[in-house]
């Protein structure tokens, strides 16, 4: 149950154990999201220059997309940001998926550590192990996610007052909502690919019998 990994991780490790593999986490988290919306906001514009003719016609349109266009977008940015921030999240992956055992010994003891005990005794190329999946996969995560909030930007769109004083509140609720909403939407539909993502990057990793050779 939680209760007794909650347990286990608190005895074998300590409380700090409980975030074990944050520090590679928002290594990751600050790059990978920089170049999520900064990506999408430029494959944004490429579509929009594409599907409205000009780029003038496009913003004067409040930038908005075909769901599919936001989809594909959105996509692109999330596969951008995987590939160049991989090795990260792998390191991730394999600190939180081999905590400490009885007596407290650790497989792999920070994010250089794991990277370094990785590329010796796997090789360079162990570092990438579950990219596939992880590119992949970032095209319908993120392309269900903008995909959404596009939709619901266009079911609800803002009114000609929010910019007024008054409706900063409601303008971040709104965008909290269709941020969430398609956060839980990406999630959902995505979490299979995500499973096997997350076996592929322990594969071969100190401590692991499983070995798996590959997406397919």
């Amino acid at each position: 149950s939680p209760f007794q990994l909650y347990r286990s991780i608190i005895k074998n490790e300590g409380i700090v154990g409980l975030w074990a593999g944050n520090g590679a986490n928002l290594l990751r988290v600050f790059p990978a999201k920089s170049i999520v919306f900064s990506s999408n906001d430029f494959y944004r514009g490429c579509c929009g220059y594409l599907y409205w003719g000009s780029t003038d016609v496009y913003l004067e349109n409040s930038g908005q997309l075909p769901w599919a266009l936001s989809f594909l977008s959105g996509g692109l940015a999330g596969m951008s940001a995987s590939a160049a921030t991989y090795p990260l999240d792998l390191a991730r992956g394999r600190i939180t998926g081999k905590l400490a055992g009885p007596g407290g010994k650790k497989h792999y003891k920070g994010i250089v550590n794991t990277v370094l005990v990785t590329a010796r005794e796997e090789g360079f190329k162990a570092l990438y192990k579950g990219i596939t999946p992880t590119v992949l996969g970032a095209m319908p995560y993120e392309g269900i996610k903008f995909g959404t909030v596009g939709i619901l930007e266009r079911t609800f769109p803002k009114k000609k007052d929010d910019t007024e004083g008054g409706s900063i509140t409601s303008n971040v609720t709104r965008k909290v909502m269709f941020g969430g909403a398609g956060g839980i939407m990406a999630g959902v539909t995505t979490y299979p690919n995500d499973t096997v993502r997350r076996l592929l990057q322990l594969s071969g990793s100190k401590g692991t019998t499983e070995h798996y050779t590959g997406y397919w």
